[in-house]
């Protein structure tokens, strides 16, 4: 995942914290496969899902979800590591990328632009509002390319998921990395969820996503273990 475009990865990183969400998340997607946009985002609140925000975000992504659901022990290692060592996760995606750049794959093209930002290597959708998940081999992208080899095959493109108004608002809007101070951001928050205060965490967004605060019942259960403390 190292490759995806910054605010997409955001979401993915954030969303693998809740790792127990993710299937139901992934069926619930693959199940509304067949919609988008406005549509897809009135489903979403017609169905009153109470998966966290970050797992909302990504169900117009359902083969995103889906390969996070069907390697639960990975995805667990992952969001285990972004709650308590999110400096080293994001250091290993810089790592990543730097390689896929310097042998000629991870380089500016239609879907998305390629910068370097002071020594981080960013990726954002030449579109805000169109997103095009890259698919590639870690095996190929990473190393350097044998003889021969069409550099510009390495990393392909799936089908454009239009991210829209309605879908904008579950935190794609200002997601995205401050690479230097190991910072993920959604909706232009710094995201700061970690294993100490995981259970008690609720997402930054400025304007809550669908419910009114007072109707995160579904999160009750997480406050009681802890004394009934209630965050906002």
């Amino acid at each position: 995942m190292a490759l995806y475009p910054d605010p997409l990865l955001a979401q993915v990183l954030t969303a693998s914290t809740f790792w127990n969400e993710i299937p139901d998340a992934a069926t619930w997607a693959q199940q509304h496969n067949f919609m988008t946009g406005d549509d897809l985002a009135q489903a979403i609140q017609a169905d009153n899902l109470s998966w966290d925000p970050s797992l909302l975000a990504l169900l117009p992504f359902p083969n995103v979800l889906d390969m996070m659901a069907r390697d639960p022990q990975w995805t667990g290692t992952l969001g285990n590591a972004v709650l308590s060592q999110r400096p080293d996760v994001m250091d290993a995606v810089q790592r990543q990328r730097h390689l896929a750049h310097d042998y000629g794959y991870l380089v500016p093209n239609s879907y998305d632009n390629v910068a370097d930002n002071g020594g981080y290597l960013e990726i954002q959708p030449i579109n805000p509002a169109y997103y095009y998940v890259p698919v590639y081999s870690p095996a190929v992208v990473f190393y350097r390319p044998r003889p021969g080899f069409i550099i510009s095959t390495g990393i392909r493109f799936g089908p454009v998921v239009t991210i829209g108004p309605a879908l904008g608002a579950y935190g794609w809007y200002g997601a995205g990395f401050g690479w230097g101070g190991h910072a993920i951001i959604i909706d232009h928050h710094p995201w700061t969820r970690t294993y100490y205060n995981r259970n008690a965490y609720v997402h930054p967004y400025a304007h809550p996503y669908v419910h009114p605060s007072s109707a995160r019942v579904e999160n009750h259960a997480h406050y009681e273990e802890h004394g009934g403390e209630h965050h906002h």
